[in-house]
């Protein structure tokens, strides 16, 4: 039977919560890790359950190290720690071992699960990155244009994000890089609309996507577009705005799955160091990534069996 994956597909939702976290080496820490692996349907049906219509779902990812000391051989094929892009502006790589993305209608429904799984974790993790994003008016980010437009769906959504033949022991599974991204939102206001759209690629209002004759090269859809063999490689984007108003923070959650990492990395390359070089994605005059992780995100069939070994 093929392998099942685990809700990385999704429709997008009002409300999520990114847990990044480290693992303690201590080794009976990884048994507690692996217990959760086996336990987190369960605990996703119990929550869910409260309502039928908040389409509650978790995806589970894990970082190259910590792959190593929970499962060892074999590994996915392309699993590695994220590297750093050092350019016209810095994509830094930070610590993260374990990825928790839940998402669902309702905030009070991520929080729940969060709770529950952190509880089941303990002391065998500590918390590298929390973020509860929110959806912001009609799915824009906090810079005023809609986020994820160009988002593949259905089947192209799948062929964009499932590994399939290529890695046949991890069939299924899927790539996550996650980045937090902090705005200089008063920075960005000041600049004409007009110019804003030819930074990010689309109209503002309208979200249409500029003609090729009136977009900048260094446009960010622009740079983020990548064609192999004639094909556009997609990624499925789930991006989401979060802040904090009393300290003045407004950001954009980035996370984007793919079924290799190569292709979210040719998009960072062409944005922080340009295509060609120098000719850069001109939003990241105005935001700054503080964080960067990769993750591989085995299938749901792996997570069931990890307790059969």
């Amino acid at each position: 039977m093929s392998a099942i994956p685990q809700p990385v597909v999704t429709k997008l939702t009002r409300a999520a919560i990114f847990l990044v976290i480290t693992l303690n080496p201590e080794p009976e820490h990884h048994e507690t890790v692996r217990a959760l692996c086996s336990d987190l349907a369960g605990l996703l049906r119990a929550v869910g359950f409260r309502d039928l219509e908040g389409r509650l779902s978790c995806v589970m990812g894990f970082g190259s190290e910590a792959w190593d000391r929970l499962f060892g051989q074999p590994r996915p094929k392309n699993l590695h720690p994220f590297q750093e892009i050092q350019g016209q502006h810095h994509a830094v790589s930070t610590p993260g071992d374990i990825l928790l993305h839940i998402r669902a209608t309702r905030m009070d429904l991520c929080f729940e699960l969060a709770t529950h799984i952190m509880s089941r974790l303990g002391n065998a993790v500590a918390t590298a990155d929390e973020v509860h994003g929110f959806s912001y008016y009609d799915d824009r980010d906090l810079i005023g244009f809609v986020d994820g437009t160009e988002n593949p769906v259905d089947q192209a959504a799948i062929n964009a994000a499932i590994i399939g033949n290529e890695d046949p022991l991890f069939s299924g599974g899927s790539y996550v890089i996650v980045q937090k991204y902090l705005h200089d939102l008063k920075g960005w206001n000041a600049v004409p609309v007009e110019q804003q759209e030819k930074i990010v690629g689309r109209t503002k209002l309208a979200d249409i996507e500029l003609d090729d004759a009136a977009k900048p090269s260094y446009a960010h859809n622009a740079l983020t577009t990548i064609v192999e063999n004639g094909e556009q490689l997609e990624i499925v984007r789930d991006n989401m705005p979060f802040g904090d108003v009393g300290k003045g923070e407004f950001g954009t959650y980035f996370i984007g799955y793919a079924r290799s990492p190569r292709r979210i990395e040719q998009m960072l390359h062409n944005m922080f160091v340009g295509r060609p070089p120098g000719n850069y994605d001109r939003l990241l005059d105005y935001s700054k990534s503080v964080t960067g992780t990769l993750f591989f995100v085995p299938s749901a069939t792996f997570l069931e069996n990890v307790a059969n070994g």
